[in-house]
């Protein structure tokens, strides 16, 4: 005989499963977050994916990825483009109509800027956000996700770190006087050739009436210029080269832990930090898996698992690797975080863009 279950019996079932699941997705919203937040999440495991465009290395970011898809079992599809692939993409796509991004996370934080000021980024209040300093937050748009200080790399077997300038005007001093050590073995980033070196000479520009001097004391050394920080690295490490100026600090305080005859430096009353941001973009395919995983890379848990890798938390109460203020600790004091607005696009004026790189070329005697 079959056993049939009455129509009460079949809403009461449905019923029961439907709290049940409630229940779940209750369980996955994290504490302090609304309620409602439980909607974002179901609907962003009903979409299933999110579509990531970065200029950040897998590896950097992979503890971040596989807690994420584990926590909410949501494919990540990570397309690293660089800082200009990035860029260049999401516009592309845009004026074809077929947004594939659902959020870009770049170092690039002129070009990012740039994507929010043209429309490209949707305003999104991250529950995260009240937890940022107030530079890191741009108008709910713009959000820094790391503080990545500016610094310098150095051969120890030509160079001894007690021997090196304390401050930023030193460094200029210390360039002139020992000349003919230097000579045709200074590096530094090529800023038409690389984003983050335009970002990191334009911000010191904005910042520093002093940098001129600095480019024009690296010129008079024979410096040569490069378009990554690993290119400056090796050279740095084999000896072609014995110092760079303004590399990736980040990248550098992980390499010399693996490099006995690499040193890093920075600065005490000036170390400038840029960040990598994340935004949302406006005509997201999978816009609740967007939101669900900037909340992620803007907790607690998200932080640590970056700053683990070696991109320093924004946030002060993480423990893991470095934060914000014990990296402030690490660089003697100086750290300078570029803000989150748009002073980062005074350079991005054609006409200033251009002069500044004439007036670079100049002080380099190209």
């Amino acid at each position: 005989m079959k056993n049939y279950m009455s129509p009460k019996g079949i809403a009461v079932t449905a019923a029961v499963v439907s709290l049940l699941a409630s229940a779940a997705l209750a369980q996955d919203v994290p504490a302090g977050y609304p309620a409602d937040y439980a909607s974002i999440i179901a609907a962003a495991k009903k979409e299933g994916t999110v579509s990531v465009y970065t200029s950040t290395d897998a590896a950097q970011s992979q503890k971040l990825q596989d807690a994420f898809s584990k926590k909410y079992g949501i494919k990540i599809a990570y397309n690293d483009l660089g800082t200009n692939g990035a860029y260049n993409q999401v516009i592309s796509e845009a004026a074809a109509k077929q947004t594939t991004a659902d959020v870009v996370w770049s170092s690039a934080m002129d070009l990012q800027m740039t994507l929010v000021q043209d429309g490209y980024a949707d305003e999104y209040v991250s529950p995260e956000a009240s937890r940022l300093p107030a530079w890191a937050d741009y108008k709910n748009e713009l959000y820094a996700t790391t503080v990545e200080p500016i610094g310098v790399i150095f051969n120890t077997k030509a160079l001894s770190e007690d021997k090196l300038p304390k401050t930023y005007a030193d460094m200029i001093t210390f360039l002139k006087t020992n000349k003919s050590t230097l000579q045709g073995k200074v590096a530094t980033f090529d800023p038409e050739k690389s984003g983050s070196g335009f970002l990191h000479h334009s911000n010191d520009a904005r910042n520093r009436k002093d940098f001129w001097d600095l480019a024009k004391a690296m010129g008079d050394d024979g410096a040569k210029i490069y378009s990554s920080s690993g290119g400056m690295k090796e050279t740095v490490v084999s000896g072609e080269n014995v110092i760079a100026i303004n590399i990736i600090g980040s990248y550098a305080l992980a390499w010399v832990k693996e490099s006995p005859n690499l040193g890093v430096h920075f600065a005490t009353d000036y170390t400038p930090a840029f960040s990598r941001l994340i935004l949302k973009t406006k005509d997201a395919p999978h816009p609740n898996a967007a939101k669900l995983f900037i909340d992620f890379m803007l907790s607690s848990e998200g932080q640590s698992l970056l700053a683990e890798s070696g991109l320093p938390s924004v946030r002060q109460d993480v423990t893991s690797g470095l934060n914000v203020k014990t990296l402030n600790d690490r660089v003697g004091g100086g750290l300078k975080p570029i803000a989150v607005d748009e002073g980062v696009l005074e350079y991005m004026d054609q006409m200033k863009r251009v002069k500044f790189l004439n007036d670079w070329k100049a002080a380099l005697g190209r």
